[in-house]
């Protein structure tokens, strides 16, 4: 039984894509040295601090996400506010999810992705890595 890697990183100390770009390493596991990229690593990254995520310069304003059904008339625009406040877990998922390569490991790797709205996480008792 192969032990796991945990990594905190807190999310409301840097803007969003800091964030990202930091755990899309850290689940790919490209900071270890015997990095292989057909095997999914043993890191657990814990974002803790979801809540308190923003963008730098006022993009937190003008930011804005399409979702597109493919019908006529059927795309969706929000700003980032709003789906800050519906639900800032989805927010950093699909956001570090976009970093990872489309490949058949990217529904195995983004598993080891733990989102948490407060401090307060589940992980308290391993030994956490501070990010």
């Amino acid at each position: 039984m192969e032990k796991y890697n945990y990594y905190l990183i807190d999310a409301g100390k840097k803007p969003l894509g800091r964030i990202a770009t930091q755990a899309a390493v850290l689940l790919r596991g490209k900071n270890l040295i015997n990095f292989q990229p057909n095997i999914v690593p043993k890191n657990i990254v814990i974002v803790i601090n979801a809540d308190k995520i923003y963008l730098s310069g006022t993009k937190n304003d003008s930011k804005r996400y399409h979702q597109y059904s493919g019908f006529h008339g059927g795309i969706k625009t929000k700003t980032f506010k709003e789906l800050k406040s519906e639900n800032p877990k989805k927010l950093i998922n699909q956001t570090i999810s976009g970093m990872l390569p489309n490949n058949r490991l990217k529904s195995e790797v983004i598993k080891n992705l733990k989102i948490f709205l407060d401090e307060n996480h589940s992980y308290q008792k391993e030994s956490i890595i501070k990010e």
